[in-house]
C-alpha cells in the first residue's frame, strides 16, 4: 500500500534478488554484528569493496559506494563497526576528491545526497 517507498519496494526487490545466505556461528552465544547500517531508508548501501589501484594501492582501505534511491534529498548517517582512522569521498575510479574529507563522528558519517545520487566512500582503517 502507498508508495513504492512507502512500501519498501527497493528493499523487498534486494531481498529477493541478494537472499541472505545463513551461515553456522562458531558459538551459540555469539553476539549480533553489523559491518555498517545506514539511518535513511532511502539511501541504498550497494558496495562495499576493498580499495584497488585508483585509491593509492591502499590495502588498508576499503571503498563504499551508496545511492539515493527515493529521488529525495537527504542526509543520512553511515555507521560502521570497522576500525576508520580517515574517510573521504571519492570519485569513481576510487581517487580521493578534492575538499572529500569527511569528519570522524560519534554518529558515523554524515552523508548529503541529492536525488539519485551517487557517493563513493573511501575508509582508511587502523591496523
Amino acid at each position: 500500500a502507498g508508495s513504492f517507498q512507502e512500501a519498501g519496494v527497493i528493499q523487498q526487490a534486494y531481498n529477493l534478488n541478494f537472499p541472505l545466505h545463513v551461515v553456522p556461528a562458531s558459538c551459540a552465544q555469539c553476539p549480533a554484528w553489523s559491518a555498517f547500517s545506514v539511518s535513511s531508508p532511502a539511501i541504498v548501501l550497494e558496495t562495499v569493496k576493498q580499495a584497488g589501484a585508483g585509491a593509492e594501492d591502499r590495502a588498508d582501505a576499503v571503498v563504499v559506494r551508496l545511492y539515493e534511491a527515493h529521488g529525495s534529498t537527504v542526509t543520512a548517517w553511515l555507521q560502521t563497526s570497522l576500525p576508520v582512522k580517515e574517510a573521504m569521498l571519492c570519485d569513481l575510479l576510487e581517487r580521493p576528491a578534492a575538499q572529500g574529507r569527511l569528519p570522524l563522528e560519534q554518529r558515523g558519517l554524515r552523508l548529503s545526497f541529492t536525488p539519485f545520487h551517487v557517493l563513493s566512500v573511501l575508509l582508511v582503517l587502523s591496523r
